[in-house]
Parts: C-alpha cells; structure tokens; sequence
C-alpha cells in the first residue's frame, strides 16, 4: 500500500471542462498524502498538460482519449464524477492497465424524478398550457384532450437502475408499467416485454438506455412510427438515442403528441434549431442528474473510488476494463 507519511501516493488532478465545485473530494484525498490540483480541460490537449505526473485523474466531462492514456504514463486510475463513460476510452485504459472508476448510484433519484415529472407534465399538459397563459390566454381547454395517467401505460426503455426506480414510482399512477432491456431483469411493478411491443403498447415511452457510440439512433423515423398515434417520448439519457429531426416530423405530422428532452444529440442546441422553438416540445439543457445532495455525493463517492483503489487495487465501483494495474 501506498500513502502513508513515509511515502505519500503522489499527485491525484481534478479535470472538468468548466470550473467545478469538488465539495469533501479534494479534503478526503490531501487527507490521505495526495497533492492535489484542479483545472480546467476541454479537449485531449488539455487534459495531457494539466494531467502530467498524475497518478489519478478525477473527471467531469474532460475527456480522456487514446492520445492522454498514451502520453501519462503515471497515471494508474481515472474516476468520472459521472455515471457515464462516454467521455473515456475505455479500450485505451484497459490497454494500459488503468483502472476506471464512476458513480452509478449518486444521481439515480434525480434523473428518474425527473423523467416521471417530464412524463406527467407532457401527459397533463402542463408546460403547453403555461406557454398559452403567457401569450395571453385562459382557456383550460387550449390544448386539446387530456387523460388520466391510471388509464394509460409507461413504457420504459432500459431497466438499470434509474429504470427500475422509475417503474418504481410510475406503478402507482399509471395503469400499467412495461419494460424492456436485454441485458437487465425485469420483474414487478414493470412487466418485461420486448421493444417493439412497448413501442406499440405504450402511451409514454421514457427512455434509459446506455449511449451507443456509432450505432444509429435507438428512436428514428421508423420506431416513431410504430409507436401508439398521440403518445408521448421523454428523453433523459442519452441524446445519442433520439433522432432530433425524426422528433420535430413526427410532432409536425401530429404522430407525437410531444416530447421531453434533457438531452440532445448536439448540445447545446444551435439557436435557431426547430426542436426548441416547437409548441409541444420541452426541452432541458441537461439538467436531470443535479441536485445539490446528488452533488454532494457524487464528488465524495468519487474521491472515494480512488482511495479505495489506493488501499485495496480496486475502486469501489469500477467500470469493468482488462487487467488493471494497482497502486505503485
């Protein structure tokens, strides 16, 4: 073991791609004999320069590429303050033996309170009748038929965590709750049906499913069209998932009654891009993760990781790579 007074574990550096609040993470590490600095890094190159002799790299959005594995070669373990790892070459890491470590649990209530808020506003039309009482109107009616939400089914796409917490709190309210997820087991209050059934089944489909790097988008032209005529699309994991353009036809064709996005597939949206001027779209700048509790633990249970990883090889929740090198 490493990182006691005699031989301290060496230089641990926190990279976001803006400033970041670290709250406990940066006291629990010079507890332990890290130096420890911070810096801003948006691209590859910058993370290489504010990274050199580090031993650790505590992340938020910076990325960490091939090119920054292959030119810090003391660095040993990089831990994301995200669930996702989108961010890091995960190949490359494992190629050189770094462990990779993440938070899969720290934001898991927030983003799925905040997909069944999306889901209910859409359903009740809360967000289009706010938008008619601005422009001037009051008519409770403005906006066509609305339903009760026990009389309609939640159809969710991925069953991971946030996934089941959301079929969790959806059963209640909603008549019936199906799911759907190769790699995961489903079982009550959701009913386990394969995607093309909850497509059809299914009133409001909330999707949470992992990013899927150079495979075409899980909802396009073709998935629009099979799902119920009038339902309801909510979107906050990936906005590699969602075929933006495919969205604004299907909402114009009236083929969606309306859609709630957190996030995009380009982010941010350029100004001018239809999906946020249009009438029965919501749209989020990315926002369902944050809390100032999920913060909070976030940055401690990242810092964590890596004293894990400093006392016994392993982070406490790693992202499963090759072979991974231990503390010098």
């Amino acid at each position: 073991m490493v990182g006691n007074a005699a031989t301290p574990p060496g230089l641990a550096v926190y990279l976001d791609s803006a400033p970041a609040d670290a709250h406990a993470g940066p006291s629990l590490l010079a507890e332990r004999g890290f130096v420890v600095r911070e810096a801003v890094a948006t691209d590859s190159a910058a993370v290489i320069a504010a990274g050199a002799g580090a031993i650790a790299l505590l992340i938020g959005d910076s990325p960490v590429d091939a090119d920054a594995i292959a030119a810090l070669p003391d660095l040993r373990i990089v831990s994301t303050v995200t669930v996702g790892t989108d961010h890091i070459d995960l190949a490359a890491a494992a190629a050189a033996g770094i462990a990779v470590a993440h938070v899969p649990d720290a934001v898991t209530e927030e983003v799925a309170v905040s997909a069944l808020a999306l889901a209910l506003g859409l359903i009740r039309h809360t967000h289009v009748l706010d938008r008619s009482v601005r422009a001037g109107g009051w008519d409770p009616f403005a906006t066509g038929p609305r339903q009760r939400p026990s009389t309609l089914t939640l159809g969710v796409v991925g069953a991971g965590r946030i996934g089941r917490r959301v079929a969790d709190l959806a059963a209640p309210i909603f008549g019936r709750v199906l799911a759907c997820d190769p790699a995961s087991a489903i079982g009550p209050p959701a009913e386990a049906c394969d995607f093309d059934r909850l497509l059809r089944e299914s009133d409001v489909v909330t999707l949470h499913a992992p990013g899927r790097v150079g495979a075409p988008p899980l909802i396009g032209a073709a998935e629009l069209a099979a799902m119920r005529p009038g339902s309801y699309l909510v979107n906050v994991a990936r906005g590699s998932l969602v075929d933006t353009a495919a969205v604004v036809a299907a909402l114009d064709e009236g083929r969606l009654a309306g859609v709630a996005l957190d996030v995009l597939d380009a982010e941010p949206p350029a100004p001018d891009a239809p999906i946020i001027a249009h009438p029965r779209a919501v749209v989020n700048p990315h926002a369902a993760f944050w809390s100032v509790e999920a913060e909070a633990a976030a940055y401690e249970h990242q810092a964590r990781n890596v004293l894990a990883w400093l006392d016994a090889g392993a982070p406490l929740t790693p992202v499963p790579t090759a072979a991974q090198r231990g503390p010098r």
